[in-house]
């Protein structure tokens, strides 16, 4: 159940192991078993404030998966051919994002929480942080 083997290519949801329980539920994440790759950093966004928007960024290597563990937002994801925008509200699944992926997160709800599991430790250099040189890097990658 939420077994991954390979590593996808393409963003998607995946949905995490749930244990339903009378006195509560618990989901748990198992890095290179529910997730395509060993978590080597976690964080999280919370308190952000109504109308705000989030990330505006793309990663040259690094992987992640975003999971709303409290409330909604949304995430736009943007490969530099198509933007796809997905709704993230249940805390037993997560978004897979591969590198090379721009990303917006915004429309959070009051209590959003927002838990990153990322492949990496934070290097700035892995960051495409303007979208100009995110595309053109796409286009030289497949040129």
């Amino acid at each position: 159940m939420g077994d991954i083997i390979q590593s996808p290519r393409t963003a998607s949801v995946i949905d995490l192991p749930r244990i339903n329980d009378p006195r509560g539920n618990l989901t748990f994440v198992e890095g290179g078993r529910h997730i395509p790759f060993d978590i080597k950093r976690v964080y999280y966004l919370y308190d952000v404030p109504g109308g705000a928007s989030r990330a505006a960024h793309a990663h040259k290597n690094l992987q992640q998966v975003m999971i709303a563990m409290s409330g909604s937002f949304d995430v736009t994801l943007d490969d530099g051919k198509e933007r796809k925008r997905f709704s993230l509200n249940r805390s037993y699944q997560g978004l897979y994002i591969p590198k090379m992926m721009w990303r917006d997160l915004d429309n959070f709800s009051s209590g959003a929480v927002c838990m990153v599991l990322a492949s990496e430790v934070y290097d700035e250099s892995d960051y495409y942080r303007n979208y100009d040189d995110f595309i053109a890097a796409v286009r030289s990658a497949s040129a």
